[in-house]
């Protein structure tokens, strides 16, 4: 019943535990999406990360389909380097927020789906783990402002201290929610950070998940999908099967259980929770 999987990586199949599944996923679950892969399912990843930090990933266990990055602002198969889908955010915007951020001495990146950029007078920590957690060292240019200009620019992140600073930097956005979208994500090894996704109005896992279905010719009744956040909920929700797992927040968990029989909580991801999952829908 089930043909494809579309999972969430941070929580998923990277977690905190040095060796095991950080900084890369457990050797035993990448050989598990492989297998399935090589049995016919669609295997798509879906991050708010750049595309570019799943693409180690992707090539390593060959999932030769497309895959969700930047929260959805873009759909692309890495091992074929085709560009399904890029939602580029309008450049008046962009020069307006980052102006506003950086006056308000906010951290904040620019994203292209080949990369990210950081302003020489913001390198700091957060730039740090942040290149530990995109497998990728950002380009240090001296104005934002100045290389956005000549940029397609898929997704700003402002990057907040913590959840109290996470508020301050949602009211500055606030004159943007009428033409731009906001999500937020964080990571276990950056923790407190809390990681913004600013893109393009609508941009969602979910309208991303829908053209990757209609791509493939499969009904979203017979995917399944499998996260730990509530931004997960935006693609999982439309699957017909569903699975949280044992490290996700109790509102994720408690809308999968109300799928019934076609939703389960499994285990951690300390504790390959993705193969727990697979094996609970009978598909390894």
């Amino acid at each position: 019943m089930i043909h494809g999987i579309i999972l969430d990586v941070d929580g998923v199949l990277v977690g905190g535990k040095k060796g095991f599944n950080w900084p890369d996923p457990n050797p035993e679950v990448m050989s598990a999406l492989s297998n399935l892969r090589k049995n016919g399912l669609i295997v798509s990843l879906c991050t708010g990360k750049g595309t570019f930090a799943i693409e180690s990933m992707v090539k390593k266990a060959h999932l030769d389909n497309l895959h969700i990055g930047d929260g959805g602002a873009v759909v692309v198969d890495p091992i074929r380097n085709e560009i399904l889908q890029q939602h580029t955010i309008p450049s008046t915007y962009v020069q307006q927020l980052v102006e506003l951020y950086l006056q308000s001495n906010t951290y904040v990146e620019l994203y292209t789906p080949d990369g990210y950029y950081v302003q020489k007078n913001l390198v700091s920590d957060k730039t740090e783990k942040h290149a530990q957690i995109l497998y990728k060292e950002p380009i240090i240019v001296d104005s934002l402002i100045s290389t956005a200009q000549h940029l397609s620019i898929v997704k700003i992140m402002p990057i907040a201290n913590d959840e109290q600073d996470k508020k301050r930097v949602i009211d500055l956005f606030k004159d943007f929610e009428n033409d731009l979208t906001l999500q937020w994500g964080i990571h276990p090894t950056a923790l407190p950070y809390q990681f913004g996704l600013i893109t393009q109005k609508g941009i969602s896992k979910k309208q991303a998940a829908q053209t990757i279905v209609q791509h493939a010719g499969i009904s979203l009744d017979h995917m399944l999908g499998i996260g730990d956040g509530m931004t997960d909920w935006q693609f999982m929700e439309i699957c017909g099967f569903a699975g949280a797992m044992g490290n996700a927040s109790e509102e994720l968990k408690n809308k999968v259980v109300s799928k019934g029989d076609r939703g389960y909580v499994g285990k951690s991801v300390d504790e390959n929770g993705v193969i727990d999952i697979l094996s609970h829908f009978s598909i390894v």
